[in-house]
């Protein structure tokens, strides 16, 4: 009798952490270098390797258990690309939803730009399609069920050459730490072209540091590193949250900057 293979990464679900203080470090930064794409009216790439189902309620039994959206996204009113793109989801899935970064980069991008999802839990990815619909005003979307690092890896380049890739997978195992620095410099080094953000957790053990340190030596003059300490800290778990910013467009460092600083009641620099 054949028998299941248990995939590490297939127990976590976002949704107990929808809306938390990392997810504000990320998806503020995600709508500054969406914004500053779009400023350029070629069409563009966006590819996710973990994306994770794309929409979530705030009143629901995982967020309600946790409550770590009461020192996110209950503390702030976010501005610009993210701001934009959280009232237009609020609009018509309501006060307490919260988009993802899939949603969020579906509300912003235009028709003639792509969208490429990878998601392998099951559950997640159920959601994920009936979240992200495509629609004639938004871009083209697809969904894979893979392995996010190999996927992302296989799909990179994209045909449209300008673009954003996101890595934010759950880190539930220690060795996702060396497989994302991997996939991110590979990712890169495929798509010259393109930026590549990586989003990892800041933990007292210090996990996260040799990752960093690791793509920032790779890269010592293209990449951004960013981590935030949070201003209500748990009682375990994440201290922070940590970005990398691989291929940074010219202007985007003073733009994020400038995007974090009006979230100093949620976090504070690291």
């Amino acid at each position: 009798m054949a028998t299941k293979t248990w995939h590490p990464m297939l127990s976590y679900q976002h949704a107990y952490h929808a809306g938390n203080a990392a997810d504000l470090h990320k998806h503020v930064a995600l709508g500054v270098l969406l914004e500053v794409l779009l400023r350029k009216p070629r069409p563009l790439s966006y590819l996710e390797s973990h994306a994770g189902r794309g929409l979530y309620d705030l009143t629901g039994p995982e967020a309600q258990k946790t409550g770590e959206a009461a020192s996110g996204i209950a503390r702030l009113a976010p501005g610009g690309a993210f701001g934009q793109a959280l009232a237009a989801v609020r609009a018509y899935a309501g006060a307490a939803a919260y988009p993802g970064s899939p949603l969020i980069a579906q509300v912003l991008l235009r028709p003639q730009d792509r969208m490429t999802l990878c998601e392998l839990h099951p559950a997640e990815l159920a959601g994920l399609k009936s979240a992200v619909v495509a629609t004639p005003d938004g871009p083209s979307v697809s969904i894979h069920k893979r392995d996010g690092h190999e996927g992302l890896r296989a799909l990179c380049p994209p045909d449209l050459r300008r673009g954003l890739a996101l890595i934010d997978p759950s880190y539930e195992v220690k060795s996702e730490y060396s497989d994302t620095a991997a996939t991110a410099l590979e990712v890169l080094r495929r798509w010259p072209q393109g930026i590549v953000m990586v989003w990892y957790p800041v933990l007292a053990a210090g996990r996260h540091v040799a990752m960093a340190e690791q793509v920032m030596t790779a890269l010592p003059d293209n990449c951004l590193r960013h981590e935030v300490r949070f201003v209500s800290q748990p009682d375990r778990g994440m201290i922070g949250s940590g970005l990398l910013i691989l291929g940074p467009p010219y202007g985007a460092k003073q733009a994020l900057d400038e995007a974090w600083a009006a979230c100093s009641e949620v976090f504070q620099p690291g």
